[in-house]
């Protein structure tokens, strides 16, 4: 597998007047660093020369002579090439005839609002405001409310989740523009697009989707050949026929990147019309569709494929459970058994080779290097509120796996498919998904700590160190170490990105891959499919923006995954507040200078036991190879995975952070149970 090489990065002179082009990093004090591409070290800018720039904005930045000599380079915002965000939270206030907003966040300027841009809004509302203009950096703002948030206690929760989303840079509307392009999409397919594609409606199709899943996105068909081999098909939603290059809607979805999930909500990427209605694979309905058809071996081997445009009509609209009920009852029978299987169970014939071949297909992944994590998803139970009353562990099933797999073998297919094209004897730019090698230096002290509990970390390849991981998570499935081990090794892990230069991807053991199966919630997705036609079409037109779009798509993903924690710690804490004072049974989850995360086994809520509430006990310091605190004088430990019990002393709403008090240390970690304990 390709690896990206270590590059260092070129010093630039630090001549007075030179200018960069970067990104803006803000701190608490309100001083700045321009991170730019190429350069040793951040541009360092005051905040009076920030001139209305904010965080994360792209700016040209100009060297200014340094207060320091032979310190960083110092600059001036000249110009805001690209806001990150225009629009925030805040509160509305009005004194005599002037009306601004104070954003939530301290650092930034208060915002005036015209009373024609009010909206109703009055003294006192929680509000979105969306800045219209800043004619200079002595001077405020100006901007228009957007949205009014009910501040009543019955809507708290959706204020708070509102807040989150604005705080990452997500939009909570449509601008009109978009809305008004949406009138113009047809309901109908015409015949004349159903003419230039591959007409699949007549082979069993069907999807399978979480229960309360709105956009099915993609969906499988299946049938034997008289060779003997099986075709399967992977139809993923044209949302590329609907959502055209230029438009308000394109540039609407390129800005939001991703769709945005949370525990009572989906911000959905693209308009629901799109994303529930025209792209929506519902059954027994004619739908567009990207496909990928592949000869298989009943073995999961690929004998041959076929891209391209496709018209589908799902038969059965499947969720996860209602699949593996079906696994479960005929896991023991062997694949042949199916072939000529009674019609009277309809799908359990293809549902069941599929899932064969999908566990063929997982087994022979894992083989060739993939790193075989698991994973378990923390869903909340809701009343009409919004209100947390319960939380289920999700844990990935067979059913799981059988879509996954087939996901997995589309975009490693497309992937391929696109690295062998050529424009002018050079790769053509494609957004592939990679994901590098693990961290040296935190994989050496994240071996040396699984070696206490006797694995042995090879580090000398790639795929040795894929081999030892795989090792290890087998040996330690059910046993005490368990959560340790496999928390601190997903840590070691870099980050999965967006990029034109193909270094592969490391977790999946795969030399090419890519996001195509999911254009509905995934801007990638949609570029992958473009550029895909492009091929098809022998028609390529090299988009020089390319790497740039695969950063902006990266960064809005982990905007993204940080507001689904937010969410899901607001949550918690919600649900906590109703049993402080109550026992729990947890393991520790993370370990600091100033204290230790303690996560409870049966609900997955985590909170922090302070250092200051140890003094009790011992004096402790801080060890970063053992993962632990160390009592000074008596030696005892709290390590990362320790099982303790805790009780729940603290839940604040508004910080999102909840505290625990040490009841007792376990030697062995227990089941889930929760006790009620009076306070003293």
């Amino acid at each position: 597998m390709n690896r990206r090489k270590s590059v260092k990065k070129k010093k630039s002179a630090t001549a007075t007047g030179k200018k960069y082009q970067g990104i803006v990093d803000m701190t608490r004090s309100g001083v700045a660093y321009i991170m730019v591409e190429g350069l040793e070290k951040d541009i360092r800018v005051r905040q009076k020369n920030l001139n209305t720039a904010m965080h994360g904005d792209e700016v040209l930045v100009k060297i200014i002579p340094q207060r320091n000599k032979g310190g960083r380079m110092e600059g001036e915002v000249l110009q805001v090439i690209n806001r990150k965000r225009n629009e925030f939270t805040g509160v509305l206030q009005i004194a005599g005839s002037r009306a601004f907003v104070v954003p939530d966040d301290e650092h930034l300027p208060h915002v005036l609002v015209d009373a024609d841009y009010l909206h109703e809004a009055k003294a006192g509302d929680k509000v979105v405001v969306k800045i219209l203009r800043w004619k200079g950096a002595h001077r405020l703002p100006e901007g228009e409310i957007t949205q009014i948030l009910d501040p009543g206690l019955t809507s708290a929760n959706d204020v708070a989740m509102k807040e989150i989303l604005v705080s990452h840079g997500f939009p909570l509307v449509f601008p009109n523009d978009v809305m008004q392009e949406l009138l113009h999409l047809p309901d109908r397919i015409p015949d004349s697009e159903i003419s230039k594609r591959k007409d699949v409606r007549d082979i069993l199709t069907f999807t399978i989707d979480p229960i309360d899943a709105r956009d099915f996105d993609d969906a499988l068909s299946f049938r034997i050949l008289k060779n003997g081999y099986y075709e399967v098909g992977v139809h993923i939603a044209d949302v590329s026929h609907y959502v055209l290059p230029g438009t308000a809607l394109d540039e609407e979805a390129y800005r939001r990147a991703t769709s945005v999930y949370l525990p009572d909500r989906v911000l959905p990427m693209l308009p629901e019309k799109i994303s529930n209605e025209l792209c929506s694979l519902r059954p027994h309905e004619d739908k567009l569709c990207f496909s990928v058809i592949f000869q298989l071996s009943p073995q999961a081997e690929i004998k041959k494929f076929w891209i391209g445009k496709t018209v589908i009509r799902s038969d059965r609209r499947f969720t996860y459970e209602e699949v593996q009920e079906i696994i479960e009852a005929h896991r023991e029978k062997e694949p042949e058994s199916f072939l000529h299987a009674s019609t009277d169970e309809p799908f359990v014939k293809e549902l069941m080779l599929l899932h064969h071949l999908a566990q063929r297909l997982r087994k022979e992944r894992i083989a060739n290097g993939a790193i075989n994590f698991s994973s378990a998803e923390v869903r909340f139970v809701l009343d009409e509120r919004a209100f947390p009353i319960g939380i289920v562990i999700k844990e990935s099933k067979e059913a799981h796996q059988l879509i996954e797999e087939m996901m997995l073998l589309a975009n490693r297919t497309v992937a391929e498919f696109a690295s062998k094209h050529r424009y002018k004897q050079q790769p053509i730019p494609f957004p592939y998904r990679v994901h590098d090698q693990p961290d040296e230096e935190k994989l050496k002290i994240f071996s040396a700590f699984a070696l206490k509990f006797g694995h042995r970390f090879d580090l000398s390849t790639p795929q040795s160190i894929a081999a030892s991981f795989n090792k290890m998570l087998a040996l330690v499935q059910g046993r005490p170490e368990q959560q340790v081990l496999e928390s601190l090794g997903i840590r070691t892990m870099a980050k999965a990105v967006y990029s034109t230069e193909n270094i592969g991807h490391y977790g999946l053991g795969f030399n090419e891959y890519c996001h195509f199966t999911s254009p509905i919630r995934r801007y990638p997705d949609l570029m992958v499919h473009r550029i895909l036609q492009q091929c098809l079409e022998g028609k390529i037109v090299p988009d020089r923006e390319l790497e740039k779009k695969c950063r902006h798509c990266s960064e809005m993903e982990r905007h993204a995954m940080e507001a689904e924690r937010e969410a899901i710690k607001y949550k918690q804490v919600e649900y906590m507040m109703q049993h402080i004072g109550e026992v729990f049974d947890g393991v520790i989850s993370g370990v600091a200078p100033f204290g230790f995360w303690v996560e409870t086994i049966d609900t997955k809520c985590e909170g922090m036991i302070s250092l200051q509430s140890l003094a009790s006990i011992d004096e402790f310091r801080y060890s970063e190879t053992e993962y632990a605190l160390i009592g000074i004088h008596t030696g005892k430990r709290f390590r990362f995975g320790d099982t303790v019990t805790i009780l729940v002393a603290a839940a604040n709403l508004q910080k999102r952070q909840l505290d625990y008090e040490l009841v007792e240390v376990l030697e062995q970690p227990a089941g889930p149970r929760k006790r009620k304990r009076k306070k003293s």
